[in-house]
């Protein structure tokens, strides 16, 4: 026996997982529950449409299942594909919006505000290095914790300002370079 179900179904052209599910009735009958669920669709509206359900006769569904479903879920595929088209819309539109460009806009003078203040501190341990204070410019350093971007270029320049505050037993600098 060849059947052409699943052809039948192709050329439905859904989106989405079709979900059927068939129970056994009284006297020869049966339930035929059909569901569509697009998970691709970002709005939980497309929870709130019900499954079809179809009752009859073995014979009955076979005559009529593919007339009485075509049209509802070919009308419940485009809505939840026009749903999910409308979300990407308001998204878009979203960021687009005055508000989301202030809110960038202000994010971005913070960010050059804060980088503003990162230079000042390192500018000004450097010249506290060019006048022999290793101490005060370690200590003028911007901290790693305020400004964790930079974190690299603060530690070499808290390593090098650290090889000046005191001779090391471990360093290769001989007595004639600490008499001096």
């Amino acid at each position: 026996m060849q059947t052409n179900f699943f052809r039948q179904i192709g050329k439905l052209n859904l989106t989405g997982d079709l979900q059927i599910t068939l129970r056994q009735g009284a006297e020869n009958s049966f339930v035929l529950s059909v569901l569509l669920n697009n998970e691709q669709c970002g709005d939980e509206a497309r929870k709130t449409i019900p499954p079809l359900n179809l009752m009859g006769t073995a014979e009955e569904l076979d005559n009529g299942f593919f007339e009485s479903i075509s049209t509802p879920l070919q009308t419940a595929s485009g809505l939840m594909v026009d749903m999910e088209s409308f979300m990407k819309q308001v998204e878009e539109a979203k960021k687009k919006s005055a508000m989301e460009k202030e809110k960038s806009d202000k994010e971005k003078k913070e960010k050059e505000g804060k980088d503003k203040k990162y230079k000042e501190a390192l500018q000004k341990a450097e010249e506290l290095e060019k006048d022999g204070k290793y101490k005060e410019a370690w200590s003028a350093l911007p901290k790693v914790s305020e400004f964790p971007d930079y974190a690299e270029i603060i530690r070499k320049k808290q390593d090098e300002y650290e090889k000046h505050f005191a001779p090391s037993l471990f360093s290769e600098t001989t007595n004639e370079n600490v008499e001096s």
